[in-house]
């Protein structure tokens, strides 16, 4: 078991400290300037044909009971009344939920150039396994908070309706659950980063103009992505599909960036040199519910510590010099927050997400 263990946090430890090198290059930048120094280091990514989706969304969209994970009908801490196994309800044809599972381009394919426009078509991090019925109901109409609802998934209550979220849009809006909108929010926030500058002939429409976020859609997917935090499940996602397209969504492991170049966050602190500090300090659980964890090994000391919101503005400090402190943040709203602290070994950071 202590080997197990040990193992998984070699692991773990590997994954964070080659993604905070992935990221180095993009460290210190704010707005236009971070958008374009992560496009350049996501692009060019391996692609896959829309047919190895099939094989590849069982390694990145498998619960841990071996079936779909399909955000249109999970329902995350109780139990689906649709589950469909891999293979064998593979869509086909469809005339009810529930019937099979398909490839939902989370950005309309309609926006972008349709069938057969890669690399767009097949990039993972935006196609997601859904339900073929529940899918077909989404169609193409753009994300967004229902006020008057005309259908309702039968499994996880994902909703379709009028909406006020777009100015002068007056027709329907897919909403999905409160639990994968933060999923979704991010998948546009990488399409918009991974693609810029890539889309002639891409669309002007509702949530976007070519690769370019419309300020509605910012303002929605901003408060999706500040009220659904990055789980466990979009951090094994985003490592499985950089497995296998070689590119990674920063805004899964580094959620302030999406606040850095849309909001009012600030990166321009943000550096490679903490993530040494890494090997001796450990915060749990990820996410944060209403304790942080900090351990620390003994040759840290620390002077003082500070939890800053994405505006930059400081919600937390203590002072401390134990090697193991338990942060109470209940009063804390749910969302991303930026750890740092003044140790003996220098400023650590580290961003975490609280539910």
């Amino acid at each position: 078991m202590k080997k197990n263990i040990l193992l998984i946090f070699i692991l773990q430890w590997s994954v964070y400290y080659v993604s905070a090198q992935y990221y180095n290059s993009a460290f210190g930048y704010n707005g236009l300037p971070l958008k374009s120094a992560l496009h350049n280091i996501i692009k060019n990514h391996t692609v896959l044909t829309y047919a190895d989706l099939w094989t590849a969304f069982q390694q990145t969209d498998k619960k841990p009971d071996n079936t779909v994970w399909d955000i249109y009908t999970d329902v995350p801490g109780g139990v689906p009344a649709i589950s469909f196994q891999f293979v064998v309800n593979q869509c086909g044809n469809y005339n009810a939920e529930g019937d099979c599972y398909n490839r939902e381009h989370t950005w309309p394919k309609e926006k972008f150039g349709g069938d057969d426009t890669y690399p767009m078509y097949s990039d993972l991090h935006q196609v997601y396994p859904t339900d073929g019925w529940v899918n077909n109901k989404r169609a193409a109409y753009p994300y967004g908070n229902v006020n008057t609802v005309t259908y309702t998934s039968v499994s996880n209550q994902s909703k379709l309706g009028n909406s006020s979220t777009y100015s002068g849009y007056t027709d329907k809006v897919f909403e999905p659950v409160d639990s994968f909108k933060g999923d979704l929010a991010r998948a546009y926030f990488y399409m918009s980063t991974r693609y810029q500058n890539e889309d002639a002939g891409w669309d002007n429409w509702t949530m976007a103009n070519g690769a370019e976020l419309t300020q509605d859609a910012i303002s929605l997917l901003l408060s999706w992505h500040h009220n659904d935090p990055v789980s466990q499940k979009e951090t094994d996602r985003n490592a499985a599909v950089a497995l296998l397209q070689n590119n990674r969504n920063p805004f899964i492991d580094y959620p302030l960036f999406a606040d850095c170049i849309w909001g009012n966050g600030d990166c321009s602190s943000l550096g490679l040199s903490h993530v040494e500090l890494d090997l001796y300090v450990t915060i749990f659980p990820v996410p944060v519910h209403n304790e942080l964890h900090i351990k620390t090994d003994s040759r840290i000391n620390i002077s003082n510590m500070s939890i800053y919101d994405l505006c930059g503005r400081e919600v937390f400090s203590i002072r401390s010099t134990v090697s193991t402190d338990v942060l109470n943040i209940s009063s804390l709203p749910q969302g991303n927050y930026l750890l740092m602290m003044n140790t003996s070994q220098g400023v650590y950071k580290k961003v975490f997400s609280k539910n």
